[in-house]
């Protein structure tokens, strides 16, 4: 199974969607959650449990995961020097790459930088220079022999030109990223009421994402298949008629171990009481109960296509009805796009020109695959 370990809660950046959302007014949620106030704020348990925990699974996968797990370095080594045989992969925001030796980066087998596009755009929700600098470390990963998967991983708003800032990404020259996925700043805190989230997904981010599926199909006539995530697991269990879980894996095929060594589903629910799972130090990995997705997406007539988007958000309901309408509207606007391009995709592999082993990637590696 797959495992997010948080090292810190602490990070070196303040972003517009995330940290710096905890200094504006919320509204309340539709549902309550207990919150654990004790969760230290940085790994505080012994690392002897994480072990015996790991070895009870046969194909263990840890990400690092943060605040910012860089911040930590000290832990990724030792951990990577003693843990059981597993993999190792690591999610960014790519500033302190540079902390970690060759030899320990080049064990990651996968690596997700947070990258917003283009400089304007990335330095706006993370800080002048910002891109720069993350360019520099990425192109350095690079340079020391990195071979892994180096994953560009952008969050969209309101301020956000999909089409351009994907385009832009996968256009760099000599690019060093070999896939590029995005996450949707929706339904996640309770910031409806001051968003002009419907205007956007409506006349910006619903039309971006039918022509950005148009220019992926365009590209594998070509014959190369973009690694653009929300469209690559999608399209691959669209040829094969598959349906999805939840395509994250959280709760069923990847968890997530606190600070404190605590069990929970997905790292967006660290602290919330309810849906503690557990403790490495006691719990076996083939024990850990599975953290259902509720109503409404149970019953839904795309659930086999969007497998709930995010457990979070099922949970706890952060924007009103009205709001988790507009988002699910993206999902019904991405599958008609990628359904819509199924017989071009089909028609490209029967003539040779791609094959579906082109759609093959690594599930629940962080990408929510779902925007």
């Amino acid at each position: 199974m797959y495992y997010h370990l948080i090292l810190t809660d602490a990070c070196n950046l303040c972003c517009s969607y995330c940290r710096a959302k905890d200094f504006e007014e919320s509204d309340p949620p539709e549902r309550e959650a207990e919150v654990d106030e004790n969760i230290p704020s940085d790994l505080a348990f012994d690392l002897a449990g994480l072990y015996r925990f790991l070895g009870e699974d046969p194909t263990p996968v840890l990400t690092f995961y943060g605040g910012e797990p860089l911040l930590r370095s000290d832990l990724i080594e030792e951990i990577m020097e003693h843990a059981p045989p597993c993999r190792f992969m690591i999610q960014t925001n790519g500033l302190l790459l540079h902390r970690l030796e060759r030899e320990i980066v080049n064990r990651f087998s996968t690596v997700l930088v947070s990258i917003d596009g283009p400089a304007a755009l990335t330095d706006a929700h993370r800080g002048a220079g910002v891109y720069a600098a993350v360019m520099k470390n990425v192109r350095a990963l690079r340079a020391g022999g990195y071979a892994g998967e180096l994953i560009a991983r952008m969050t969209a708003d309101e301020e956000t030109d999909i089409e351009a800032a994907v385009l832009h990404l996968d256009g760099i020259e000599e690019n060093p990223f070999s896939a590029i996925h995005w996450q949707i700043d929706a339904n996640f805190w309770g910031d409806w009421r001051r968003r002009d989230f419907a205007r956007w997904a409506e006349e910006a981010y619903n039309p971006g994402i039918s022509r950005l599926v148009r220019r992926w199909v365009g590209e594998m006539e070509g014959g190369r298949v973009p690694r653009w995530y929300p469209f690559l697991g999608c399209m691959a269990d669209l040829l094969s008629g598959q349906e999805s879980r939840l395509r994250c894996g959280c709760g069923y095929m990847n968890y997530t171990v606190m600070t404190d060594g605590t069990i929970v589903p997905c790292p967006c629910m660290a602290g919330m009481k309810e849906w503690y799972l557990g403790h490495v130090s006691t719990t076996v990995p083939a024990d850990l109960p599975v953290a259902p997705v509720g109503e409404p997406c149970t019953t839904c007539d795309i659930a086999g296509f969007c497998g709930g988007r995010c457990l979070y958000s099922n949970i706890l309901r952060p924007w009103p009805a009205e709001g988790r309408s507009v988002v699910c509207g993206t999902v019904r606007n991405l599958r008609d796009a990628l359904v819509g391009a199924v017989p071009a995709v089909r028609r490209l592999i029967d003539d040779g020109v791609i094959s579906t082993e082109d759609f093959a990637f690594e599930r629940y590696n962080g990408c929510e695959i779902i925007p």
